[in-house]
């Protein structure tokens, strides 16, 4: 071993003046940013408290139901506060007065942790009208629970739930953690700027995309490999609305392609399956190849 150490040696200084020139090292102090471990944890606690009982191992009952979602909130707004915090911080960190800002940074952290907690029944209301959307839709579902532990769609959804309340209220970054960890668990990509009504229904999902400036009405039904995408992904174009505008009770079936800010997917519209389509479509119309 004795012999093999300046080659150690060697080796770690060429590691860590890589750090130097390229950058890529989270450092401890005031410009950490967000610990992705700690979102998934967050994000884990959020799920269990959507659907209590069917996302973790728990013995629940009406006794304990209190003392656990008591706990499990506590936990959620210290985690997601102290992560909001380190967000928030770090995008402000090239400016002067950084104690101030930190103080600030903390309070507007908490305050969103705590207005999410709060927003969980409206949340649920909603997931759980995406949820009977799936399980009415899909005649394989035997019910609702079903859909509930074993639905990739439904769990995608969720997340992106969560994920846009946060997004819409000014927290960088985090968001887009949750989605991409559910993106790598369910192939399917939902950005959390994306605008999605309720009874959203997504059959299988495998390949879904559905980018940030999507803007989908009521009642509206995909199938995998469906891209609600951009003409351009250009930089300049970020602030721009890119991607399509699909109105309510529209069916879009397996692998269809859907590009464009301008291009809006009428009312009733049935998009049939590897289609491409780059404009427009009227209300109550069949595209088909």
């Amino acid at each position: 071993m004795d012999s093999q150490t300046p080659r150690i040696d060697s080796m770690i200084d060429s590691i860590l003046q890589s750090y130097d020139e390229i950058g890529g090292i989270n450092k401890n102090g005031t410009h950490t940013f967000p610990n992705k471990e700690n979102v998934v944890e967050v994000l884990h606690d959020l799920q269990c408290l959507v659907f209590p009982g069917f996302k973790k191992a728990e013995d629940i009952d009406s006794e304990n139901l209190r003392y656990i979602t008591g706990q499990r909130i506590n936990r959620i707004v210290a985690m997601l506060t102290k992560e909001i915090q380190k967000a928030l911080i770090y995008e402000i960190s090239h400016q002067s007065e950084q104690g101030s800002k930190n103080k600030q940074c903390f309070a507007l952290a908490e305050r969103t942790a705590l207005a999410l907690i709060e927003e969980i029944p409206n949340i649920r209301k909603t997931i759980n009208l995406d949820m009977m959307a799936m399980f009415n839709g899909d005649p394989a579902a035997k019910n609702s629970e079903e859909v509930i532990v074993s639905y990739p769609g439904l769990e995608a959804i969720t997340v992106y739930r969560l994920a846009h309340f946060l997004y819409v209220n000014g927290v960088p970054v985090i968001p887009r953690i949750m989605s991409e960890y559910v993106h790598g668990r369910t192939g399917i990509d939902i950005h959390p700027g994306a605008t999605i009504g309720e009874s959203f229904f997504i059959d299988h999902g495998t390949g879904i995309v559905i980018g940030e400036t999507t803007v989908i009405g009521k009642n509206v039904k995909i199938y995998q490999g469906v891209t609600l995408g951009a003409l351009s992904v250009k930089k300049e174009l970020q602030d721009k609305k890119r991607h399509p505008t699909i109105e309510d009770n529209v069916t879009i079936y397996a692998n269809a392609t859907i590009l464009g800010g301008k291009t809006v997917i009428g009312e009733g519209c049935t998009i049939g399956g590897n289609t491409w389509v780059m404009q427009s479509v009227p209300p109550h119309t069949m595209v088909t190849q």
